[in-house]
């Protein structure tokens, strides 16, 4: 199956470059170029790609605004986007990612992250580069939410546990599988599962929600068990 990708960004050579790259790969084929966020929008509706690669500055509609449009709370069909960008800050990581891109990546992250992210946010699931992914994580683990958190639906087996771990420490699914010593079918229902029971749209809010909880925190033990 190939996957259908729309680039916007307003540098011409940023976009045939990326269109030259992706094009190269088998399963995946550019479908169209937008200039700016407001022809990414237009053109994205009416082509209905299977993935979105927007850059953040872009005049106009910028592509987080252009990703909240798309892809945010409250969207009827939202399409998967991945975000680009030279800008290596946070306020841009947790602007993409609250606004639903499905996807971070800078402009030097290499044509194998690049395949990897548009395959990822084709079948449903989150990929940023692991540069970012850490200093996220350790940002979200020291940060208060905004809001009370949801609590989950049902309680948290076990395994659900063990695989909110993984997840949150930035392992994917096959690395999970190998760690747990489990199936990957068996991963990718867990991951369903937790989707569910957190109302989460993506193993990144997965992730977000383990830090915020407080599950990545050494546990200390203590005396005085009777």
């Amino acid at each position: 199956m190939t996957i259908r990708v729309l680039i916007a960004d307003d540098q011409e050579l940023v976009r045939t470059g990326l269109s030259m790259i992706l094009d190269a790969q088998p399963d995946i084929e550019v479908v169209g170029q937008a200039v700016d966020g407001n022809e990414a929008v237009a053109l994205a509706r009416s082509l209905r790609p299977d993935v979105c690669l927007f850059d953040i500055r872009m005049p106009g509609l910028d592509g987080i605004e252009a990703t909240r449009v798309l892809a945010g709370q409250g969207v009827d069909d939202p399409m998967a986007v991945v975000i680009i960008t030279t800008f290596d800050l946070d306020e841009y990581i947790f602007a993409a990612l609250r606004a639903g891109a499905k996807g971070f990546l800078l402009k030097d992250a290499g044509s194998v992250l690049l395949g990897q992210a548009i395959r990822a946010a084709a079948h449903g699931d989150a990929l940023i580069a692991p540069n970012v992914t850490v200093r996220l994580l350790e940002a979200f683990a020291g940060a208060a939410p905004a809001a009370p958190l949801l609590q989950p639906v049902e309680p948290l087996t076990d395994r659900e546990e063990q695989v909110l771990a993984k997840v949150a420490m930035g392992l994917s699914n096959i690395e999970i599988a190998s760690e747990l010593y489990i199936t990957l079918s068996t991963v990718k229902t867990h991951v369903a599962s937790l989707m569910t029971k957190l109302g989460a749209r993506n193993r990144v809010e997965i992730a977000i929600w383990a830090h915020q909880t407080g599950r990545m925190r050494p546990r200390t033990t203590g005396g005085g068990h009777s």
